[in-house]
């Protein structure tokens, strides 16, 4: 019985750190068009767009890089139930125009 709880708790806990991957990448996803939407205001505005999303969906920007009309955000969310954290997921995106080929 002990081993059949021990499995389910890390079973949870991988669980759990694999939706917190998914929310980092989805969060970088949207603050980065977010951030695209405010290029034209400047890299500070765009930057803060992105970091207001990011706190909404319970993650933090931890860089955020303008070039021209392009934006790389990249977040972090906390991963781990409980007591028991695994360090934070981490996720980038860019946001900007369809490069031509």
């Amino acid at each position: 019985m002990a081993v059949l709880i021990a499995v389910t708790g890390a079973l949870t806990q991988v669980g759990s750190a694999v939706i917190a991957r998914h929310r980092a990448q989805a969060a970088a996803d949207l603050a980065a068009l977010a951030a695209a939407t405010q290029i034209a205001a400047g890299p500070e505005s765009a930057c803060a767009g992105a970091a207001v999303v990011a706190r909404s969906m319970d993650t933090t920007v931890t860089d955020c890089a303008v070039d021209g009309l392009e934006v790389i955000v990249e977040v972090q969310a906390v991963a781990g139930l409980g007591e028991w954290r695994f360090g934070p997921a981490r996720a980038a995106a860019r946001g900007g125009p369809v490069p031509l080929p």
